[in-house]
Order: structure tokens, then sequence, then C-alpha cells
């Protein structure tokens, strides 16, 4: 077992998949619950919500892969559940493709700078 590993992990991985025009909406939500690290990716991927198809240059396509904005937030003193009830609360539209909530147990982070280890390093 790793030395640093202590069984119970005491960090946590938010991360979230939503529609791109409710990312500053988040970013203020999880400003406002005391967690403003995150990182931020362009993804595309699919769930529930409905393909689209359409026409270009006569023509028809679908798509099936739509575009999202993947957050991602590692907290160690703000408790996980508030973070996603935030990003939730956010992100919300109430139709489909609203997106997901992943809480994932991180079993360690180091800090490259200072060396810091687990939730000092968060």
């Amino acid at each position: 077992m790793d030395e640093h590993h202590t069984g119970e992990s005491e960090i946590r991985l938010v991360k979230a998949m939503i529609r791109p025009e409710k990312l500053e909406d988040v970013k203020e939500a999880l400003r406002e619950a005391g967690a403003p690290s995150l990182t931020v990716s362009n993804v595309r991927g699919r769930g529930s919500q409905p393909a689209k198809t359409g026409q270009w240059r006569g023509e028809e396509y679908t798509v099936d892969l739509h575009e999202k904005i993947q957050v991602e937030c590692v907290v160690a003193d703000v408790p996980a559940a508030d973070v996603a009830d935030a990003i939730r609360e956010a992100a919300y539209t109430g139709d489909p493709g609203d997106g997901r909530i992943f809480i994932i147990d991180v079993a360690d982070a180091i800090q490259i700078r200072t060396g810091n280890r687990g939730p000092d390093a968060v």
C-alpha cells in the first residue's frame, strides 16, 4: 500500500458535463460554494439528448455528439455534495441534455511547486 494513501480519501473530484451556455453560471455558483478552483475543457458526447439531423450541400447528416463543457473541481475542505448541488442548480434548464455530474474519490494529490500531498495539495 502507498505510504501516502490512508484508505478513505478526503479528496474528491467533482466532474460535470454541462451545456456551454451555462458555464458562467456554474463558475459563479462554484465561487459562492467556496470551490473557485476548476479546470474547463471542451468535449463532445451523447446521452439522452436526441440526435439532430440537418442538410449540407444537399446531403443529410446526423449530429449525435453534442458540444459540452467539462468542468472539473477537486475539493478537500468543501463537501463534494455541496459542490455537485451548486453545479446542478446553476446548470439546470429542465431540457434533455443538461448533462451529468460525477463525484470520484482521489487517492492522492501532489502540488508540483511545493511537494505538498493529500488535502494540503488541494
